[in-house]
């Protein structure tokens, strides 16, 4: 008699495929469509549809289904304040990037970690005061590069689109939001930290400064503030919805809140220059 063939996944590859592999694939696509549509459309729409949530999205469905809805809420209540955070590391890559990559990407992730630290020791765990934060940030980063530095959104450019280019933005991208996502099930607030971890934005900000250089970069971090808000309605939504609706009602109800206020956004975009 022939044994039957054990097919089951065991935990290791479990872990591996949910926590690795789907991140980094569907990051990586993110990344290639974000950067698609800002060099067809314009910093200000890439900006705006780049920051749907697409991340957070899975590393909070993970984390609610290893450690319970309850801790997922109370992990997400520094989401706000940590996007905040990340605003303020696309300005210190934009105030950089005129330089060196390596120092805009070095100088931009110092005082990311930096400013995270603090936050961290902080032990925020008022979505209201996280809330509070990421406004401030809001306002201060947005007004900064739109009054100060005088950022103008870009229009489309011409791109030739080839598999080693498109390869490439896929693994700077894939690779960095699959280490974050990978630790990101650690604690309730390092979970909340690492599961918003600016990876979209570093390797957005990479592929612009490296193919279309410090004007194009800029403005397509001002878009990327521009959008934020999304991100930061999704991560409201399930701190509300989760403990009382589930991961599959809470996730369906919060992405359906951050596309309301991405729609939104997108309608106003043409009042931001």
């Amino acid at each position: 008699m022939f044994k039957k063939k054990n097919t089951s996944t065991s935990p290791m590859e479990y872990s591996l495929l949910y926590h690795t592999v789907i991140p980094f694939i569907l990051s990586a696509l993110v990344v290639i469509l974000v950067t698609i549509i800002a060099e067809k459309y314009g910093t200000k729409t890439g900006g705006v549809l780049g920051t749907i949530p697409s991340t957070i999205v899975i590393a909070f469905i993970f984390i609610a289904l290893d450690k319970g809805t309850q801790f997922a809420s109370e992990s997400v209540a520094i989401v706000p304040a940590e996007m905040g955070i990340n605003l303020v590391f696309l300005l210190f890559f934009t105030l950089l990037c005129s330089r060196k990559l390596l120092l805009a990407v070095a100088g931009s992730l110092l005082g990311w970690a930096i400013l995270t630290l603090l936050l961290y020791y902080s032990s925020m765990t008022s979505v209201l005061l996280s809330l509070s934060v990421f406004i401030i940030c809001f306002v201060v980063t947005l007004v900064f590069l739109d009054k100060i530095k005088k950022i103008t959104s870009q229009h489309s450019i011409i791109v030739h689109y080839t598999p080693v280019k498109l390869v490439s933005r896929s693994l700077i991208a894939g690779t960095v939001i699959a280490i974050a996502v990978s630790i990101s099930n650690v604690s309730a607030l390092l979970s909340g930290i690492f599961s918003v971890f600016p990876a979209i934005f570093l390797s957005t900000m990479v592929i612009s400064l490296r193919e279309h250089g410090p004007e194009f970069t800029g403005a397509m971090a001002k878009g990327m503030i521009y959008g934020s808000p999304s991100v930061v309605s999704y991560a409201v939504g399930i701190h509300v919805l989760y403990p009382y609706s589930g991961v599959i009602l809470g996730t369906i109800g919060a992405f359906l809140i951050a596309l309301a206020v991405t729609a939104i956004l997108f309608l106003l975009r043409k009042k931001i220059r």
